[in-house]
């Protein structure tokens, strides 16, 4: 980035180290009461000025880049955790929340780090960046150097060469509370002789494992770590960055992704996922969850099923008429059976267009579609129906035996009657009965009896709501049934088919297996053949379900886990920022950046919380008051959620102070109307109402200051692990300053938001003239109510 050192003449404020200052401004977590840490403080002098000077874009890269070094560093080499920006401010904290020792080293190292880091940024970048004190009557003194508390000297052993930092000279409360401070020279003899030899057996590693260790995998930041010139020029590269993190040297990605995959293919194995779910013969879930949902799944090709029913219908009707003598009860039966199949298939196929069909109908065919019990009823009933069908004419066939009527007719024993003799005696089977009085039609072709049956069998398959072993007990019971008359009613029938067949084929030797042996034969292997069918296409169909049903669980988990991420995501990024990042079409080093035209800004703090924040046994050191706040920030939260306050964005809180802005984006920034405005006035005095409703409940007395002011802000994203929103400007500072200069229980607001708000009827109260840090003597003025007629 080619920058003018004139327009980004800034400076770094100050580097901040103090022990104690992790109970004094920030509270140790409430899992580890009582820990012990170190927290490093930066700040940038100059950066209003520097805000006002340079475009958004050039000032959001400015900080990113900046930062984005800062936290390389944090992760880096010192181990320290970098907690947020706040504002022109960066902080990060050791020995929280994992303990460690030396947690005041990682701090100083980190502190001489960013030193290095900013003089880098300055050579570089040509612009005026320096390590600085707080306020300019010291600033001199404290240029490159790092300020700390004597209870961080105390955990530095010695290790650092240090001089008094006279902090209680030029700072009340630390005169106060007589914290003496004192400034880093650099490090003693001892432990540069430590450093060295530690980075010494650092390179030893580096080169023993060079070659072994995994390819790092980058991390998603929204930082321009490759595309900077900058960053190239001050050497950093991610691609030879060291994390000492060990989940990601567990395993490069090529092997990550084959272990997924690996876990995905098991996952969907068919025989695996039929092991685990499925009984192995009755095919049912182990599961009585999932049977149940299977249970009541639709099947929406039932008219379908019934339709291939009454297909095989016609062809065994078929068969009958052109095969077998016509009979007035055979057409009576065919057309009823007809009849009671078309009606059945018709009341099926509505439910395919069931709005077309009155209520009555719609509701038959739900009632029979739906349920899975009530489909399977009238399955079996259609299969009953074709199965009479194929048998039903074997009745009206004349049932008496060849061999008995030519025995009886010459006067001698059946056993006596052979082919040879059905032969010499002429008898064909067009009229081979002829010779005996006939009681009905001749049916010399029974086996078609058997192919229709077969057809009866064929059609069990079809539906697939009745189960495998349903199945198999329905064919079982048709093919006993059928082998009943074959071998006892109608045994004569199939008899003397077997003897028109071979007396006919004479003098040929024929070897010809009995029909009433071959039937039942030919009816096992079918019966076999479709019961393994069906249970192949039920456990199809039951993995296919299963399959199904995990895929939409997953998908449900990922539409939550998705819209949980967004949640998280929508915590840290406003709606519309979040949505920048996540479009697809956004490159991955792409910034956030916008140039905001009029911008409220609150700050909202509790003023004595400080004063209320004590670490004693009976409140778990702490924790408990930690807890009220977070409740008491969570109702903040609440409120600010309401429809009524959309137009509001919360920024974020610093300790016990709440700072939210409105009219960033153009969704919510009402020009004309000045709404957005309006609103956050009106959030302001919720907030004190609800203040005052915590006070009554929790029998405190937190006072409450708030400070407004509007005006123009430069809003972006920055950092590189930690990607944090964030509004910079005078006005921000401003609006800061009506709060630190504001009166308890007052909200405190600026001359240009004065203007604004008695325009709009709100009723306001001068003050009188203030002195504000860093811009003099200010005129400002108390909100005390709304509008009259609000």
């Amino acid at each position: 980035m080619d920058v003018q050192g004139s327009r980004f003449d800034h400076h770094f404020q100050y580097v901040f180290l103090s022990s104690s200052f992790l109970s004094s401004f920030f509270s140790p977590r409430p899992t580890s009461p009582g820990a012990s840490g170190s927290i490093l403080f930066a700040d940038i002098e100059g950066f209003t000025s520097l805000a006002s000077q340079c475009t958004a874009q050039e000032l959001v890269m400015t900080l990113n880049e900046l930062f984005a070094r800062f936290d390389k560093l944090a992760s880096g080499k010192t181990t320290v955790c970098v907690l947020r920006f706040w504002e022109d401010c960066y902080y990060c904290v050791s020995g929280l929340p994992e303990p460690r020792a030396d947690h005041a080293h990682c701090c100083v190292e980190m502190g001489v780090d960013m030193i290095e880091a900013i003089s880098l940024v300055r050579e570089v970048t040509g612009v005026n960046v320096n390590m600085r004190g707080g306020h300019p009557q010291w600033a001199r003194a404290l240029r490159l150097r790092i300020h700390i508390t004597k209870a961080t000297l105390q955990y530095l052993n010695s290790d650092y060469e240090v001089e008094p930092g006279f902090g209680g000279e030029r700072n009340a409360y630390l005169k106060e509370k007589g914290i003496e401070t004192f400034l880093v020279l650099g490090c003693s003899q001892k432990r540069k002789e430590e450093k060295a030899m530690m980075a010494k057996m650092q390179r030893t590693r580096a080169n023993s494992n060079e070659g072994l260790m995994p390819r790092w995998v980058q991390e998603r930041t929204f930082t321009r770590t490759k595309d900077s010139k900058v960053f190239r020029q001050m050497g950093i590269d991610e691609s030879s960055s060291k994390d000492n993190r060990g989940v990601q040297e567990a395993m490069n990605p090529e092997e990550e992704v084959d272990e997924f995959l690996g876990r995905a293919i098991d996952a969907r194995s068919i025989d695996q996922l039929r092991k685990d779910h499925v009984k192995k013969f009755l095919l049912t879930f182990q599961a009585s969850s999932l049977e149940k949902k299977y249970s009541k799944k639709v099947d929406d090709r039932f008219g379908g099923y019934v339709a291939c029913t009454v297909l095989v219908f016609c062809f065994i009707s078929f068969i009958q008429i052109v095969i077998f003598p016509h009979t007035p009860v055979m057409l009576g039966i065919y057309i009823s059976i007809f009849i009671i199949l078309a009606n059945i298939l018709f009341i099926c196929a509505i439910y395919s267009c069931i709005k077309l069909f009155p209520a009555a109908m719609q509701t038959v065919s739900r009632k029979i579609v739906q349920s899975r019990t009530n489909s399977t009823l009238v399955g079996v009933f259609t299969i009953i129906l074709v199965f009479i069908s194929a048998f039903v004419n074997m009745f009206a066939c004349d049932t008496k035996g060849l061999a008995e009527c030519v025995a009886e007719k010459l006067n001698t024993s059946a056993a006596m009657v052979t082919p040879c003799l059905i032969r010499s005696l002429n008898v064909s089977a067009e009229g081979g009965l002829e010779i005996c009085p006939s009681r009905g039609p001749s049916c010399p072709f029974p086996e078609y009896f058997s192919y229709s049956v077969l057809l009866t069998l064929l059609a069990c398959s079809v539906f697939l709501q009745i189960s495998s072993i349903g199945k198999l007990a329905l064919m079982l019971l048709i093919q006993f049934t059928f082998l009943l008359l074959v071998e006892w009613p109608q045994r004569a029938l199939f008899d003397n088919a077997d003897l028109f067949v071979t007396s006919n084929a004479l003098p040929f030797i024929v070897t010809k297996v009995s029909l009433r042996v071959m039937t039942p034969v030919i009816l096992t292997v079918f019966v076999l053949a479709l019961y393994l069918h069906a249970q192949q296409v039920e456990s199809t169909a039951r993995l296919d379900f299963l399959w199904k049903l995990q895929a939409t669980e997953e998908k449900e988990e990922m539409e939550e886990l998705q819209a949980y991420n967004r949640r998280l995501l929508h915590n840290i990024l406003p709606k519309d920022v979040a949505a920048h990042f996540l479009a697809r079409e956004r490159r991955n080093d792409e910034l956030y950046y916008q140039s905001c035209e009029c911008v409220a800004v609150m700050f909202a703090s509790i003023s004595n919380f400080s004063e209320f924040y004590v670490e004693l046994e009976s409140n778990n050191e702490g924790v408990e008051c930690l807890r009220l706040l977070n409740e008491i920030i969570a109702d903040f939260d609440e409120i600010i959620s309401e429809e009524r306050y959309r137009q509001l964005e919360k920024i974020k809180t610093i300790g016990s102070t709440y700072m939210a802005a409105s009219g960033l984006n153009d969704s919510t920034y009402d020009k004309e109307g000045r709404s957005h405005i309006l609103a956050l006035a009106d959030y302001s005095m919720r907030l004190r109402e609800q203040m005052k409703y915590i006070n009554e409940h929790s029998f405190n007395n937190f006072q409450m200051k708030i400070g407004l002011n509007i005006g123009p802000v430069v809003a972006g994203v920055i950092g590189a692990r930690k990607p944090q929103y964030d509004i910079w400007g005078n006005t921000v500072n401003v609006a800061s300053r009506m709060d630190s200069t504001g009166v308890p229980d007052c909200i405190q607001v600026t001359t240009d938001l004065h203007q604004v708000l008695a325009d709009k009827g709100y009723v306001l109260e001068h003050r009188g003239v203030v002195k504000v840090k860093g811009k003099g003597e200010m005129t400002t003025y108390f909100l005390n109510d709304g509008p009259p007629n609000s």
